[in-house]
């Protein structure tokens, strides 16, 4: 089982054929020991981590645009020794983001909330995918992204102009596909009505949205692999 990605670099993606496989995931039954000690010393830092289910790769490959790789389901526990593991071969992270773009051109992204695992980080919105969106055992990436973004922010992506493809970027922290969505509403909009749905939320999974409106303009908080898609965003907007 390998993972196969020119890293680094963003990718056009046109086909995505990423399966889920029904059994187990290899780290889980090779680092079954190891998984559980990680999780106590987790939850100890962390009560508020809750061991659900995500979705771990094992096998990944891109050629021409085509995006082939092989899923399993695996519990938020395995997830967390991985990411303090990441040269476990044949184990990888895959997940989205939805780009949202203002009327006025600007980059609408979130800061996660103080209980969450990437507490005060700053990213776009969506993430790891679940099995609730695999179709027939394949995923299904926008689902994720309208239903993670209706989650976290209250925005509904049905209202956006979709961007015509995806696109990648692999890094050793993980595999992240996503797509631009063109908002109907300025940034100041789209602030509000986010504000608005953090504040009616018992607990929201976000503190609120930040806006970034120039490649220059990247906040300190940034995960690592957003610099890369802000750049490459921007970029794009001048050709």
């Amino acid at each position: 089982m390998t993972i196969d990605l020119p890293r680094d670099v963003v990718l056009p993606v046109d086909v995505v054929d990423v399966r889920l496989d029904p059994g187990p995931h290899p780290l889980e039954i090779s680092h079954e020991d190891a998984i559980a000690e990680n999780w106590q010393r987790e939850i100890a830092a962390n009560p508020r981590l809750f061991n659900g289910t995500v979705v771990l790769v094992s096998e990944m490959t891109y050629k021409d645009g085509h995006l082939v790789g092989r899923c399993h389901a695996a519990r938020y526990a395995t997830f967390l020794y991985w990411r303090r593991n990441r040269d476990v071969p044949g184990t990888g992270h895959f997940y989205a983001h939805a780009m949202l773009i203002s009327s006025d051109g600007a980059l609408v992204a979130i800061r996660m909330a103080p209980h969450t695992v990437n507490a005060g980080r700053i990213y776009f919105a969506a993430g790891s995918f679940e099995p609730i969106d695999f179709r027939n055992g394949v995923v299904d990436i926008d689902f994720n992204m309208v239903r993670e973004v209706k989650e976290e922010t209250g925005l509904d992506l049905n209202e956006a102009r979709r961007g015509e493809r995806c696109y990648l970027l692999s890094t050793e922290r993980g595999t992240v596909i996503f797509r631009r969505y063109w908002l109907p509403l300025t940034a100041n909009a789209i602030v509000t009505r986010v504000n608005a749905h953090v504040a009616s939320e018992h607990d929201p999974e976000i503190a609120g949205p930040v806006v970034i409106h120039s490649a220059s303009d990247q906040p300190d908080d940034l995960l690592p692999h957003m610099n890369p898609l802000i750049e490459w965003h921007f970029a794009q907007q001048r050709h």
